[in-house]
C-alpha cells in the first residue's frame, strides 16, 4: 500500500522535474508507480494537479500551490523524525545541512571531517546549493542548518554563529597587467549564486557596462580566472591558495574588498545532535555568536 508521505514524495519529485521518468528515476520506481501516486493524491485532493502538456505534464495552479506545502510537510515530517530520534540519543541523531557552494567546498570539509571522527554515529545529510536554494530549503523544513551568506529578512531562523568573510576581484598576473574595471571581461557564478547578485551590483555602479561570461560554479570560475579568462568576485577563503601560488592575484576596484559574513542558520528550536555540531562549530574561534 502506498502511503500518503509516498505520494508527496513522488508529487514534489515530479514538480522539480517536470518529468514522470525523471520523478521514478529519482526514485528508483516505475514511471507507472509515481503515475498513480499523482492519481491518488489529486483524488484526495479533490482538483487536478497536473495537466497534459506537450508530450509530458505540467503542474496546474492548484498543483504549484499544492507542491508549496507539500515540500513543507515532507520536510517537518522529517525534521520531526529527526528530533524524536535526536531526543532519544544525540549521537545517533539525524542533522540535515544545507551550504552555499563556497561554504559546502571550502569551510564544511573540515568541520564534518572533525566532526564525524567524534561522533561516527550521527547520520548527516549535506547539500549544496546555490544561495537561493538553501534558503527555499530551510524555509519548506527541508534542512536543518544552513551555512551561507545573510539570510532573507522574510525568512523565520535563527542565527546561530558568524564567521568574516571577504569578497575580492581577481585575475591571473598577466590580466593583472593594465586592468581596467569597464574592459575587463567579468565571470560570473550561476542564477541563484548570492555572489553572481553582488558582482552585477558592482558592474552596475561602473561607468560602462564591461563584457560578462558566466561560467557557473564556484570552480568554474576560478578555473577561468586562473587560466586568463577574465576577472571574477569570489570569497578569499576560496582563491587562498591560488594567490599564495602567484596563480590569482587580488585586484583593485571601487567599492571592493566587500565585507559578506558567513552565517550559520537553524529554525528557532534544534534537536541535541545539532547542538552537538554546533558546539564542535564554535570551538574554531573563526566563528563566533552573533552580538544581540
Amino acid at each position: 500500500m502506498v502511503t500518503t508521505s509516498a505520494r508527496l514524495r513522488a508529487f514534489v519529485e515530479l514538480a522539480e522535474t517536470g518529468s514522470v521518468r525523471a520523478a521514478a528515476t529519482r526514485l528508483f520506481v516505475t514511471e507507472a508507480s509515481v503515475s498513480a501516486s499523482i492519481t491518488a493524491l489529486a483524488r484526495d485532493v479533490g482538483v487536478p494537479l497536473v495537466e497534459k502538456h506537450g508530450r509530458g505534464v505540467r503542474l496546474t495552479t492548484a498543483g504549484q500551490a499544492y507542491a508549496r506545502y507539500a515540500r513543507t510537510i515532507l520536510g517537518l515530517h522529517d525534521e520531526a523524525l529527526a528530533a524524536a530520534r535526536g531526543e532519544s540519543c544525540a549521537e545517533t541523531g539525524l542533522i540535515r545541512l544545507a551550504a552555499a557552494t563556497t561554504a559546502g567546498e571550502h569551510l564544511l570539509p573540515n568541520l564534518l571531517a572533525t566532526f564525524r571522527a567524534a561522533h561516527p554515529k550521527v547520520d548527516i545529510r549535506l547539500h549544496v546549493s546555490p544561495r537561493d536554494e538553501v534558503w527555499r530549503m530551510l524555509g519548506h523544513h527541508e534542512v536543518d542548518l544552513v551555512m551561507a551568506g545573510r539570510p532573507p529578512a522574510q525568512l523565520s531562523s535563527c542565527v546561530r554563529a558568524i564567521r568574516e568573510n571577504t569578497l575580492v576581484v581577481v585575475g591571473a598576473p598577466e590580466v593583472a597587467a593594465g586592468f581596467s574595471p569597464e574592459r575587463a571581461t567579468w565571470l560570473l557564478r550561476e542564477d541563484g549564486s548570492g555572489t553572481r547578485a553582488t558582482c552585477l551590483g558592482l558592474l552596475a555602479t561602473l561607468e560602462s557596462q564591461p563584457p560578462t561570461l558566466t561560467l557557473g560554479s564556484n570552480g568554474a570560475v576560478v578555473a577561468g580566472a586562473v587560466a586568463g579568462l577574465g576577472v571574477t568576485l569570489v570569497s578569499r577563503d576560496a582563491v587562498r591558495t591560488q594567490c599564495r601560488d602567484g596563480q590569482l592575484v587580488e585586484l583593485a576596484v571601487p567599492g571592493t574588498p566587500m565585507d559578506r559574513p558567513w552565517h550559520v542558520v537553524t529554525h528557532a528550536e534544534i534537536t541535541p545532535s545539532i547542538g552537538l555540531l554546533l558546539t564542535e562549530l564554535l570551538a574554531d574561534r573563526r566563528w563566533h555568536r552573533p552580538t544581540r
